[in-house]
């Protein structure tokens, strides 16, 4: 039986997946296209900023709680929903 991850843990496994999977290192001209619904370039913005300020968190080893960890994965699926239309993300 395996156990589930401590909160530390899926927040750094959250982080982790969200950086591997968003195209955060991509230039301004590829996230602004011709045809925007909504704007790529501030969601990204807005999620970089949440888990930058959730990686100095746990650097300073404070403890994420459950609702902390469900709102930044609401966060990022929602974003993930804008980039899959801008064509960003598959």
């Amino acid at each position: 039986m395996t156990r589930k991850p401590d909160c530390k843990s899926a927040m750094g496994d959250l982080i982790a997946q969200v950086r591997n999977d968003f195209p955060f290192n991509e230039p301004d001209a590829n996230i602004c296209g011709i045809s925007c619904v909504g704007c790529p370039k501030k969601l990204l913005e807005l999620v970089d900023t949440e888990l930058c300020d959730w990686e100095a968190k746990l650097a300073a080893n404070v403890t994420p709680k459950l609702g902390e960890i469900s709102r930044l994965a609401k966060l990022c699926k929602n974003v993930r929903r804008g980039l899959v239309r801008n064509g960003l993300v598959q």
